[in-house]
């Protein structure tokens, strides 16, 4: 058996390389796929994101583009369905406009979403509130939860 002063391997700078420290030669290893994914979605999520849920009305600020033009839409409604977990997180929120009612579904990691922002905390026993859709009026309200 031959000696080999590799004590110490070090990842550098989120490429796929694999250099080691102690002897003089660089050795190229390829990480696998899935270590490569995980460490592209962790530069990519957000970080300053409030805990949001489901019966929660939020305001999300949505970017724009018209021409060379972008500005902040507002859409504000009552948060009806999480899913997923990550970098693919979603959150469907519906609002009623003009009598119709209205869903959209946002990735909260998205560069299209600018800001989220809570604006009432609401007291629900579901995960999900799709019962909402056959409601009207005041029948749609969620009471508020004041404890969050």
């Amino acid at each position: 058996m031959s000696e080999d002063n590799t004590e110490t391997t070090t990842i550098e700078n989120s490429s796929a390389m694999v250099t080691d420290v102690t002897s003089k030669s660089a050795t190229k290893v390829r990480l696998s796929a899935d270590a490569l994914i995980q460490e592209f979605e962790a530069t990519q999520q957000k970080s300053d994101l409030n805990d949001i849920y489901v019966g929660d009305t939020v305001r999300v600020g949505v970017r724009i583009s018209e021409g060379n033009k972008e500005r902040i839409q507002p859409y504000e409604g009552v948060v009806i369905a999480k899913r997923h977990g990550g970098i693919h997180e979603t959150i469907t929120v519906r609002r009623i406009f003009q009598g119709i009612g209205v869903e959209r579904v946002f990735m909260l990691h998205s560069p299209q979403v600018a800001s989220i922002k809570v604006e009432r905390r609401g007291k629900v026993r579901r995960a999900k509130l799709f019962y909402l859709r056959e409601r009207v009026g005041k029948a749609t309200r969620v009471k508020q939860r004041f404890d969050r």
